[in-house]
Protein backbone atom coordinates (compact mmCIF):
# COMPACT_ATOMS: atom_id res chain seq x y z
CA UNK A 1 0.00 0.00 0.00
CA UNK A 2 1.37 3.61 -1.17
CA UNK A 3 2.11 6.26 1.61
CA UNK A 4 0.06 8.11 3.61
CA UNK A 5 -0.93 10.92 5.33
CA UNK A 6 -4.12 12.76 5.79
CA UNK A 7 -4.67 16.26 5.28
CA UNK A 8 -6.49 16.70 8.76
CA UNK A 9 -2.96 15.52 10.50
CA UNK A 10 -0.53 17.21 7.96
CA UNK A 11 -0.89 20.15 10.12
CA UNK A 12 -0.07 18.20 13.50
CA UNK A 13 2.43 16.21 12.21
CA UNK A 14 4.52 18.70 10.13
CA UNK A 15 4.40 21.35 13.75
CA UNK A 16 6.27 18.41 15.48
CA UNK A 17 8.36 17.19 12.33
CA UNK A 18 6.35 13.81 11.93
CA UNK A 19 5.93 13.57 8.44
CA UNK A 20 8.77 11.22 7.53
CA UNK A 21 9.41 7.07 8.60
CA UNK A 22 12.30 7.95 10.39
CA UNK A 23 11.29 10.27 12.66
CA UNK A 24 8.17 8.80 13.74
CA UNK A 25 9.90 5.27 13.87
CA UNK A 26 12.70 6.71 15.79
CA UNK A 27 9.95 8.27 18.58
CA UNK A 28 10.47 6.90 22.46
CA UNK A 29 7.21 6.13 23.88
CA UNK A 30 5.66 3.72 26.60
CA UNK A 31 3.57 0.99 24.43
CA UNK A 32 -0.25 1.13 25.97
CA UNK A 33 -0.09 -2.64 25.98
CA UNK A 34 2.46 -5.34 25.94
CA UNK A 35 4.07 -5.91 22.30
CA UNK A 36 2.33 -8.45 20.17
CA UNK A 37 5.15 -11.08 19.45
CA UNK A 38 3.00 -13.52 17.30
CA UNK A 39 3.78 -13.91 13.87
CA UNK A 40 7.58 -14.07 14.31
CA UNK A 41 7.78 -10.65 14.75
CA UNK A 42 6.87 -7.46 17.11
CA UNK A 43 4.22 -4.80 17.30
CA UNK A 44 3.10 -2.23 19.40
CA UNK A 45 0.91 0.64 20.34
CA UNK A 46 1.70 3.87 21.15
CA UNK A 47 -0.59 6.97 22.21
CA UNK A 48 1.04 10.37 22.03
CA UNK A 49 -0.50 13.59 21.88
CA UNK A 50 0.32 16.42 19.21
CA UNK A 51 -0.34 20.24 18.76
CA UNK A 52 0.14 22.74 16.19
CA UNK A 53 -0.55 26.33 15.68
CA UNK A 54 -4.26 27.38 15.76
CA UNK A 55 -5.49 23.68 16.45
CA UNK A 56 -6.41 21.98 19.52
CA UNK A 57 -4.29 19.34 20.79
CA UNK A 58 -5.08 16.03 19.58
CA UNK A 59 -4.51 12.27 20.58
CA UNK A 60 -3.00 9.41 18.24
CA UNK A 61 -2.11 5.76 18.68
CA UNK A 62 1.09 5.04 16.76
CA UNK A 63 1.64 1.69 15.61
CA UNK A 64 4.94 0.00 15.05
CA UNK A 65 5.80 -2.99 13.69
CA UNK A 66 8.97 -5.47 12.30
CA UNK A 67 7.77 -8.82 10.44
CA UNK A 68 4.82 -8.79 11.73
CA UNK A 69 3.44 -10.11 8.49
CA UNK A 70 -0.37 -11.67 6.73
CA UNK A 71 -0.96 -13.09 3.24
CA UNK A 72 -3.41 -11.40 0.98
CA UNK A 73 -4.85 -11.95 -2.63
CA UNK A 74 -2.56 -9.39 -3.78
CA UNK A 75 0.20 -9.94 -1.43
CA UNK A 76 0.91 -13.59 -1.20
CA UNK A 77 3.97 -13.72 -0.12
CA UNK A 78 3.28 -11.62 2.65
CA UNK A 79 3.00 -8.07 3.99
CA UNK A 80 2.64 -5.87 7.21
CA UNK A 81 -0.35 -6.69 8.63
CA UNK A 82 -1.05 -2.41 9.39
CA UNK A 83 -0.97 -2.56 5.44
CA UNK A 84 -3.77 -4.85 5.75
CA UNK A 85 -5.60 -2.64 8.06
CA UNK A 86 -5.18 0.55 6.38
CA UNK A 87 -6.71 -1.10 3.16
CA UNK A 88 -9.67 -1.92 5.09
CA UNK A 89 -10.01 1.38 7.04
CA UNK A 90 -10.37 2.82 3.52
CA UNK A 91 -12.88 0.18 2.48
CA UNK A 92 -14.82 0.67 5.35
CA UNK A 93 -15.07 4.66 4.91
CA UNK A 94 -15.74 3.69 1.20
CA UNK A 95 -18.54 1.44 2.12
CA UNK A 96 -19.84 3.73 4.49
CA UNK A 97 -19.09 1.23 7.19
CA UNK A 98 -18.50 3.42 10.29
CA UNK A 99 -14.72 2.78 11.77
CA UNK A 100 -12.21 4.75 13.18
CA UNK A 101 -10.07 6.45 10.19
CA UNK A 102 -6.10 6.64 9.34
CA UNK A 103 -4.41 9.78 9.95
CA UNK A 104 -0.79 7.84 8.55
CA UNK A 105 0.80 5.04 6.81
CA UNK A 106 3.96 3.80 5.09
CA UNK A 107 5.94 0.72 4.98
CA UNK A 108 9.42 -0.29 4.29
CA UNK A 109 11.97 -3.23 3.33
CA UNK A 110 15.21 -2.39 5.75
CA UNK A 111 17.96 -4.82 6.28
CA UNK A 112 15.62 -7.81 4.98
CA UNK A 113 13.10 -6.87 7.74
CA UNK A 114 9.71 -5.37 6.59
CA UNK A 115 8.85 -2.43 9.30
CA UNK A 116 5.28 -0.37 8.99
CA UNK A 117 3.76 2.20 10.80
CA UNK A 118 0.13 3.05 10.84
CA UNK A 119 -1.28 6.09 13.02
CA UNK A 120 -4.94 6.92 13.98
CA UNK A 121 -6.50 9.41 15.24
CA UNK A 122 -8.48 8.94 19.01
CA UNK A 123 -11.80 8.48 19.05
CA UNK A 124 -12.19 11.37 20.96
CA UNK A 125 -15.62 11.23 23.43
CA UNK A 126 -16.10 7.47 22.41
CA UNK A 127 -16.29 4.75 25.17
CA UNK A 128 -15.60 0.66 24.23
CA UNK A 129 -18.19 -1.74 24.60
CA UNK A 130 -16.92 -2.95 27.50
CA UNK A 131 -16.86 0.17 29.77
CA UNK A 132 -20.46 -0.03 28.79
CA UNK A 133 -21.16 -3.63 30.14
CA UNK A 134 -19.49 -2.64 33.22
CA UNK A 135 -21.72 -0.22 34.36
CA UNK A 136 -24.99 -2.33 32.50
CA UNK A 137 -27.15 -2.58 35.36
CA UNK A 138 -26.62 1.08 36.70
CA UNK A 139 -27.82 2.76 33.40
CA UNK A 140 -31.30 3.65 32.83
CA UNK A 141 -33.53 1.05 30.53
CA UNK A 142 -33.76 3.68 27.78
CA UNK A 143 -30.15 4.37 27.62
CA UNK A 144 -29.50 0.77 27.42
CA UNK A 145 -31.55 -0.06 24.41
CA UNK A 146 -30.23 2.82 23.02
CA UNK A 147 -26.59 1.25 23.40
CA UNK A 148 -28.59 -2.37 21.70
CA UNK A 149 -30.24 -0.48 19.30
CA UNK A 150 -26.97 1.31 18.09
CA UNK A 151 -24.76 -2.26 18.35
CA UNK A 152 -27.11 -3.76 16.03
CA UNK A 153 -27.22 -1.18 13.46
CA UNK A 154 -23.27 -0.87 13.41
CA UNK A 155 -22.99 -4.50 13.25
CA UNK A 156 -26.09 -4.82 10.69
CA UNK A 157 -25.07 -2.06 8.51
CA UNK A 158 -21.35 -4.23 8.48
CA UNK A 159 -22.58 -7.56 7.06
CA UNK A 160 -25.57 -6.08 4.65
CA UNK A 161 -22.63 -4.38 2.82
CA UNK A 162 -20.82 -8.17 2.97
CA UNK A 163 -17.80 -7.49 4.94
CA UNK A 164 -16.79 -9.14 8.53
CA UNK A 165 -15.10 -7.95 10.94
CA UNK A 166 -13.36 -11.28 11.87
CA UNK A 167 -11.79 -10.31 15.55
CA UNK A 168 -15.48 -8.63 16.92
CA UNK A 169 -14.98 -8.17 20.45
CA UNK A 170 -17.40 -6.31 22.22
CA UNK A 171 -13.75 -3.98 23.07
CA UNK A 172 -13.67 -3.41 19.43
CA UNK A 173 -16.89 -1.20 19.28
CA UNK A 174 -16.70 2.10 20.18
CA UNK A 175 -19.79 4.57 21.04
CA UNK A 176 -20.35 8.10 22.54
CA UNK A 177 -23.47 10.00 22.98
CA UNK A 178 -24.83 11.79 20.16
CA UNK A 179 -28.07 13.73 19.91
CA UNK A 180 -28.35 14.10 16.07
CA UNK A 181 -28.07 9.93 16.15
CA UNK A 182 -30.92 8.09 15.68
CA UNK A 183 -30.63 5.80 18.44
CA UNK A 184 -28.64 8.34 20.05
CA UNK A 185 -25.30 7.31 20.27
CA UNK A 186 -22.37 7.32 17.19
CA UNK A 187 -20.65 4.04 17.12
CA UNK A 188 -17.41 2.98 15.03
CA UNK A 189 -15.59 0.00 14.84
CA UNK A 190 -11.50 -0.56 15.35
CA UNK A 191 -9.00 -2.90 15.13
CA UNK A 192 -9.58 -4.14 11.31
CA UNK A 193 -6.63 -6.09 10.70
CA UNK A 194 -8.31 -9.31 10.05
CA UNK A 195 -11.52 -8.24 8.36
CA UNK A 196 -12.33 -8.88 4.85
CA UNK A 197 -15.36 -9.35 2.39
CA UNK A 198 -18.16 -12.46 3.67
CA UNK A 199 -17.29 -15.42 1.81
CA UNK A 200 -19.48 -17.82 3.73
CA UNK A 201 -22.25 -15.12 4.56
CA UNK A 202 -24.21 -16.90 7.11
CA UNK A 203 -21.22 -18.79 9.27
CA UNK A 204 -19.16 -16.24 9.08
CA UNK A 205 -22.00 -13.44 10.27
CA UNK A 206 -22.36 -15.71 12.83
CA UNK A 207 -18.99 -15.76 14.37
CA UNK A 208 -18.98 -12.33 14.08
CA UNK A 209 -21.93 -11.89 16.59
CA UNK A 210 -20.93 -14.82 18.72
CA UNK A 211 -17.28 -13.20 19.57
CA UNK A 212 -19.43 -9.89 20.15
CA UNK A 213 -21.58 -11.66 22.79
CA UNK A 214 -18.87 -13.47 24.96
CA UNK A 215 -17.72 -10.58 26.98
CA UNK A 216 -21.93 -9.01 27.53
CA UNK A 217 -22.92 -11.92 30.27
CA UNK A 218 -25.77 -9.33 31.51
CA UNK A 219 -27.14 -9.40 28.24
CA UNK A 220 -30.54 -11.71 28.60
CA UNK A 221 -32.46 -13.17 25.98
CA UNK A 222 -34.81 -10.27 25.83
CA UNK A 223 -31.92 -8.33 24.84
CA UNK A 224 -31.04 -10.54 22.62
CA UNK A 225 -34.20 -10.94 20.77
CA UNK A 226 -34.23 -6.71 20.60
CA UNK A 227 -30.76 -6.75 19.17
CA UNK A 228 -31.47 -9.41 16.54
CA UNK A 229 -35.00 -7.99 15.90
CA UNK A 230 -33.42 -4.61 15.11
CA UNK A 231 -30.41 -6.04 13.12
CA UNK A 232 -32.26 -8.09 11.15
CA UNK A 233 -34.85 -5.31 10.66
CA UNK A 234 -37.64 -7.56 11.73
CA UNK A 235 -39.88 -7.77 14.74
CA UNK A 236 -38.54 -9.02 18.12
CA UNK A 237 -40.89 -12.33 17.90
CA UNK A 238 -40.58 -13.10 14.44
CA UNK A 239 -40.09 -16.68 13.09
CA UNK A 240 -36.45 -15.18 11.42
CA UNK A 241 -35.50 -13.64 14.92
CA UNK A 242 -36.18 -17.31 16.66
CA UNK A 243 -34.43 -19.34 14.17
CA UNK A 244 -31.05 -16.83 14.91
CA UNK A 245 -31.67 -16.98 18.47
CA UNK A 246 -31.53 -20.66 18.11
CA UNK A 247 -28.78 -21.12 16.06
CA UNK A 248 -26.33 -18.67 17.89
CA UNK A 249 -24.69 -19.74 21.31
CA UNK A 250 -24.86 -16.41 23.50
CA UNK A 251 -24.01 -16.15 27.09
CA UNK A 252 -26.81 -16.11 29.47
CA UNK A 253 -29.51 -16.80 26.62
Amino acid sequence: MKRFLSADARPYFAANELTDFDALWSLSLTPVDAPNLERGGHSEVCRMTLQAPGLPPRDFFLKRQTNHLGRSLSRPWGEPTFAREARNIAAFHRLGIPALESAYFEERRRDGRWQAILVTPALSGYTDMIEHHAHWETLEPATRDAIVDTCADLLGTLHRRRWRHGSLYAKHVFLRPSAEAASGFEARFIDLEKSRPLLNARREKRRDLEVFARRLPQWRSATWRRFLGRYLARPADSAEVERWLGALTLPNR
